[in-house]
């Protein structure tokens, strides 16, 4: 396999006339690819690609089509990280009432392995968490005022002051050792089994990530599934050969399956809102394919929008 070389802006348009793509502003094209960079410009040609294998654009492909992809992705990020956001300072302020609540909330109450859950299989994974929070309590304690206030003043950080220094992801894992009777008290101010409330949070927290770092997010997989719900029934999502669903499983839509189970109302519809806007923004900058053949690598049923209006 050849090695890839360094290509100028010139180049890369070369390449990509090359391809079948039109390219109608020479300056505009430039300015995208120097801005934005061929090769995550290019994670988006799949969508306009001929099917017979030959790695060409469909005739009649614009430039400005594979721009506006790009550009719709990059607001979906947006929308789904603020909103994901969101759910994570819910969850860290739900978790941090809970526990203080029922165990105490200074670090001998929450750092202490006792008030976990009583499994002997669970111990070494009860350990290696208490000390990834105490290495995220040392490193990030004294960056945040309210931390460092605390341990200045005080001496001790109590718990919901803390969740402020702790990623999603370790929250999202405290929250799967807790014990039973904490665990169902949380999930039931969700509304959600504890059961999808564990499988839910490690995907949120794979998402903040993702959007995070501006990586591809429209057609994203993730490898975890979610459980059959009460949505994918009533949107009658139909099912592989396997039986599987065909979408809201491990896509984009799963995510708005758990968002419309954990998010409140309000919150949800303005998500839902703004998701729409940008698909029907996107539809009318494409020519060259269809919008219902983005929904379906973005894993959205054509009538998507029916779950806000769901109980």
């Amino acid at each position: 396999m050849g090695s890839k070389t360094f290509k100028t802006l010139k180049e890369q348009i070369e390449l990509l006339r090359d391809k079948g793509l039109i390219i109608d502003d020479v300056d505009y094209v430039e300015e995208v690819l120097l801005r934005e960079n061929y090769f995550f410009l290019m994670g988006y040609r799949h969508l306009f690609l001929k099917n017979d294998g030959s790695r060409k654009f469909i005739p009649g492909t614009n430039f400005r089509e594979l721009h506006a992809m790009f550009n719709f992705d990059r607001q979906l990020r947006n929308i789904l990280f603020k909103n994901i956001l969101i759910v994570e300072n819910n969850l860290k302020s739900i978790l941090a009432y809970v526990m203080s609540k029922n165990h105490g909330f200074k670090e001998q109450n929450y750092l202490n392995a006792d008030n976990f859950v009583k499994d002997y299989s669970k111990s070494r994974q009860i350990n290696d968490l208490l000390r990834k929070m105490k290495r995220q309590i040392n490193v990030n304690g004294k960056q945040h005022a309210a931390t460092s206030h605390y341990i200045t003043n005080y001496g001790y950080i109590p718990l919901w002051v803390v969740v402020k220094v702790l990623s999603f992801g370790i929250v999202g894992e405290l929250y799967s050792i807790l014990q039973k009777e904490d665990q169902e008290e949380i999930a039931d101010i969700y509304g959600v089994s504890i059961s999808n409330l564990v499988d839910y949070l490690p995907i949120l927290a794979n998402y903040r990530n993702l959007c995070a770092h501006e990586d591809m997010c429209y057609n994203n997989r993730t490898h975890k599934k979610i459980a059959h719900t009460k949505y994918h029934d009533i949107l009658n999502i139909e099912r592989d050969d396997d039986g599987n669903y065909i979408y809201g499983e491990n896509d984009l839509f799963a995510i708005v399956i758990i968002m419309k189970q954990i998010l409140k109302k309000d919150d949800f519809t303005l998500m839902m809102n703004e998701i729409s806007y940008e698909l029907d923004i996107l539809d009318g900058k494409i020519d060259t394919i269809e919008i219902n053949s983005i929904l379906d690598a973005m894993g959205f049923p054509l009538n998507y929008k029916e779950i806000v209006r769901m109980n």
